[in-house]
């Protein structure tokens, strides 16, 4: 039984949400909640509650699944389009460079094992 939740347009680099992506893969569901609990970076928060919707879809998709057995099968962190996100810095000789805000699309897969 898969059980999918997404958090799309997530306003946080992918780089630094793919640091807290990679800890929890693999984990048991309630291991992973855990660690994103007491994890102090920024990602850790919306990560956890990406788990937590896919956990609440596994238990009303099917009533009869063992959440116990739960695990992060899969979990990926996409870069999402940043056309609103862009800020522009003032530089040398009369030019400026553009300040690209980090827009994320993060997916979780539960499993049984």
């Amino acid at each position: 039984m898969i059980s999918k939740a997404n958090a799309m347009y997530a306003r946080i680099a992918p780089r630094k949400a793919r640091v807290v992506a990679n800890l929890v893969r693999g984990k048991d569901v309630g291991a992973a909640l855990m660690t994103l609990e007491f994890l102090r970076k920024s990602a850790a928060p919306l990560i956890r509650k990406v788990i937590e919707s896919a956990l609440a879809n596994a238990r009303t998709g099917k009533s009869d699944a063992n959440v116990d057995d739960l695990y992060v099968s899969k979990i990926t962190v996409d870069k999402g389009p940043n056309r609103q996100m862009r800020r522009w810095r003032p530089r040398a000789m009369g030019r400026a460079t553009r300040i690209v805000k980090g827009v994320s699309h993060i997916m979780v897969e539960l499993d049984e094992r």
